[in-house]
């Protein structure tokens, strides 16, 4: 099971494009609301969640995806269910995937130390001792990254092939006409 985070002013593609790749993968994906079913993102679209983020069930879990929108960012640092779940879920050698301005969740979690990731540009000051790139997505063991809105499709299909390989995720990039992964 996957678990897109998410919070008040959430980056609507960055949650929406990963799951449809997700699901289109076979990936058992939920939206978890933080503080509501219903959550409104960065561009007005309400999104109702599957579940909430007391109803997550940690064992079922594989993977915990953050969403950008520094809004919904601001949501999920505030949220100290939230930190914990993903402090917990990488403890426990789970994915656990950010992208645009949520990957410096990771860093102040200190999840990227020393990993090669990438986030939204003008944030790299803001993701520790992480060794920072410009690609779309990056995977580096459990914790994968991914650049901004422009970037979900590359970040989807990186999460898609973290857990079904690369084969699956280039059978969905050429199910949707999007280029394969590097």
């Amino acid at each position: 099971m996957v678990y897109i985070l998410l919070g008040t002013g959430f980056e609507e593609t960055e949650a929406i494009a990963p799951c449809d790749l997700l699901r289109r993968a076979g990936v058992e994906t939920c939206f978890a609301g933080i503080g509501a079913q219903t959550v409104t993102g960065s561009h007005g679209i309400a999104v109702k969640a599957d579940v909430t983020l007391d109803e997550i069930d940690f064992d079922a879990m594989q993977m915990v995806v953050l969403p950008g929108g520094l809004r919904g960012v601001q949501s999920i640092s505030q949220s100290r269910q939230a930190l914990e779940l993903v402090r917990r879920a990488y403890d426990d050698g789970k994915y656990v995937a950010a992208i645009c301005a949520a990957p410096t969740i990771l860093a102040a979690l200190g999840i990227t130390d020393g990993k090669c990731a990438t986030c939204y540009p003008g944030m790299e000051d803001r993701m520790g001792t992480a060794q920072m790139t410009d690609a779309p997505a990056v995977t580096d063991g459990t914790v994968i990254t991914g650049r901004a809105a422009g970037s979900a499709m590359a970040f989807g299909l990186a999460l898609v092939a973290a857990l079904r390989g690369k084969q699956a995720a280039d059978a969905v990039a050429d199910a949707v006409v999007c280029p394969h992964l590097g």
